[in-house]
């Protein structure tokens, strides 16, 4: 998938107003329009403009891009950083008109989910408050036990200049034993302001867990990779396992290799259903760092007539 410069599609610079965006899209609108144009890509150039002035003009969509940073190139090889938007505060509401079919993938890639969900302003001199939504990264532990957590949001707006700044807030978040990614908290009064005398819209979280030195998470679910010895792998035994609830003791069956899993039902994340933690075996060969070590792996050699090459044929 191929990088975006939205900037130079619009032929602004990075700093540029927002007025300073609205005349470029207008100036070039004009000129590649394929009703009007006779240039020979004026329809390519008119979508891509299109796309651009679609993130640019949104203070939302254009602040959160520019989190991607200045050093990407046109046309350069581009995956989003994982959770590249975490902690960004935004209101949803559409593409204004238009449809993420209409777009590129990089442009899907980046405002195809969250950026989707409409907000909750509604009509009136007295209105509700519009819906804001933000994804925030808990550690896995906070799952097993539960914790309440400060959170930091950025939330973009204009400046009297007309530029995109964003602005901080802190809140006090109580996350519940049990929840999994992708799951949402909702805060009652924490979204936008209220019109007149109307409530303010809510605060949706939705999850998402950093990424653990340890484990890794797929749904309610827990996988560790058990680093073991090739005695314990060979003869069984009984070994610690480290969980995010706590060390537990687990059975090597003998005869284990790499790769075997095993499963310990219920010690996953914590629900009415609790997911299940999943050992995966690592067997380790330890180094032979002095000569009775490597006098040891030569009379194994002798004493094992053993290749596990067999089945490779040869």
């Amino acid at each position: 998938m191929e990088f975006k410069d939205y900037y130079k599609i619009m032929g602004v610079s990075r700093d540029a107003t927002q007025d300073e965006i609205k005349r470029a899209y207008r100036k070039l609108a004009r000129k590649y329009h394929p009703d009007v144009s006779k240039e020979p890509d004026a329809e390519e150039k008119f979508k891509q403009l299109g796309e651009a002035y679609e993130v640019l003009k949104d203070p939302e969509k254009r602040a959160a891009y520019d989190r991607l940073g200045a050093n990407w190139k046109a046309g350069q090889e581009f995956h989003p950083p994982p959770d590249w938007d975490a902690g960004f505060e935004f209101h949803g509401g559409g593409f204004t008109g238009a449809e993420s079919a209409d777009f590129s993938d990089f442009f899907e890639s980046l405002f195809g989910g969250g950026f989707r969900q409409a907000g909750g302003a509604r009509g009136g001199f007295h209105a509700r408050g519009q819906d804001t939504h933000a994804k925030v990264l808990i550690d896995l532990e906070d799952a097993y036990h539960g914790a309440v957590r400060q959170i930091t949001l950025q939330s973009p707006r204009l400046d009297p200049g007309g530029h995109v700044v964003t602005r901080q807030r802190t809140l006090k978040v109580n996350i519940p034993k049990g929840v999994r990614e992708g799951q949402r908290i909702r805060l009652a009064g924490q979204g936008s302001p209220g019109v007149g005398q109307g409530p303010a819209g809510d605060l949706y979280l939705e999850i998402a867990f950093k990424p653990h030195s340890l484990y890794r998470v797929e749904g309610k679910d827990v996988y560790l990779e058990l680093p073991v010895t090739p005695w314990e792998a060979a003869l069984g035994g009984r070994v610690k396992v480290p969980t995010p609830g706590g060390v537990l003791d687990l059975k090597i069956p003998a005869g284990s290799n790499t790769g075997r899993k095993m499963r310990l039902k219920g010690k996953g994340i914590p629900a009415r259903e609790p997911g299940d933690f999943y050992v995966e075996l690592k067997v380790m060969t330890p180094p032979a760092e002095n000569d009775a070590q490597k006098a040891l792996y030569r009379q194994m050699a002798e004493q094992f007539h053993y290749n596990p090459r067999s089945a490779l044929g040869v």
